[in-house]
């Protein structure tokens, strides 16, 4: 008798909980169901994305071992615009940037180079964006451009001495010959140290600028 009433307590006690803060419950378990949810729509949607990016890649990459640059540059878009966010766009836009240059068409390898240098979430594809698009600048004597880019900064050691280089060459361009030495010497150290051929065209490049 003692242990009825006892759990006739518990049971009582236990639906005036329920009744107190059962609706949070539900709600709780509701909320934590649609953010699971959510959570692995989200991976379906970021696997979808990447197969999908990587097939368009593909076609690209053989476009551009054929030497197709205007279905480089129309598989670029197309990665642009239907896989913005995926490793694959920013690639694609490298692409492109380099088929519309070497069909003299610099305005758009610009503005392909740009996209990329914006909106890569690799660092290393980033810099790579930035130091291509410097050397378009300088090609088309837009010096001040050229070195706004570079001002990014590397986004680590391996790249230090390509921006050296190129903020070395602007520099010289431009005639600001103890900036461009202060570049070259700062390239020699980290791009040359162990390329021989390098550092032969950097100190070609000092020699040049003279002594000052």
């Amino acid at each position: 008798m003692a242990y009825d009433l006892e759990e006739q307590e518990q049971l009582a006690s236990l639906k005036a909980w329920w009744n107190q803060y059962g609706n949070l419950v539900v709600l709780a378990l509701l909320a934590a169901a649609l953010a699971f949810a959510a959570f692995e729509g989200w991976r379906y949607w970021q696997r979808t994305q990447a197969a999908g990016a990587a097939a368009v890649y593909g076609e690209l990459q053989k476009a551009q071992r054929s030497g197709d640059g205007k279905k480089v540059r129309d598989l670029a878009g197309m990665l642009i615009d239907k896989y913005p966010r995926t490793v694959y766009a920013p690639l694609g836009a490298l692409a492109s940037a380099k088929a519309a240059f070497l069909a003299g068409d610099a305005k758009t390898a610009r503005v392909q180079l740009a996209w990329a240098a914006e909106n890569a979430k690799d660092p290393e594809i980033q810099a790579i964006a930035r130091i291509r698009l410097a050397t378009v600048l300088y090609d088309e004597k837009a010096y001040d451009e050229a070195l706004k880019v570079l001002d990014a900064g590397p986004p680590g050691e391996p790249f230090e001495g390509l921006f050296a280089a190129v903020r070395g060459d602007v520099l010289a361009a431009k005639g600001a010959k103890s900036e461009a030495r202060a570049a070259y010497t700062r390239a020699l150290d980290r791009l040359g140290r162990n390329d021989p051929a390098a550092r032969e065209a950097l100190q070609i490049k000092l020699d040049a600028l003279g002594a000052g």
